[in-house]
């Protein structure tokens, strides 16, 4: 099962226009539950949803602007940085969205450079 815990960064489509965000997924075993921001007007959300090996899914409910849950699936890569799939709201309105692992994530980025044998820098 992949451990999306951590913060991601991310774009979705509406009507072909992009909106960014940032999630801050909390991973327990195969629940998900976190808070996004997105950029512009929509502002904050809460997610709650569940991890099934490679699969994902979710449900975003806006604290202000919107009393409509918006349901994410979608499928983590197999490095586990990359999240893509579709979102819908009700039948009202879908589109495509992805999202990055942030690369604020300091013990990624330190495994890494271990990894590559990079010097670490004081």
């Amino acid at each position: 099962m992949a451990d999306l815990s951590g913060i991601w960064l991310g774009t979705y489509w509406q009507q072909g226009v992009p909106t960014r965000f940032e999630v801050t997924f909390i991973q327990s075993g195969n629940t998900l539950a976190g808070n996004i921001l997105d950029e512009g007007y929509l502002g904050e959300a809460q997610i709650s949803g569940t991890v099934v090996g490679r699969g994902v899914s979710f449900t975003k409910q806006y604290l202000t602007t919107s009393p409509d849950l918006v349901s994410y699936t979608g499928t983590v890569s197999e490095d586990e940085n990359y999240l893509q799939g579709q979102w819908q709201i009700s039948r009202l309105s879908s589109g495509a969205w992805e999202a990055y692992r942030s690369e604020d994530n300091l013990t990624l980025e330190l495994n890494n450079k271990i990894a590559q044998k990079v010097p670490v820098v004081s």
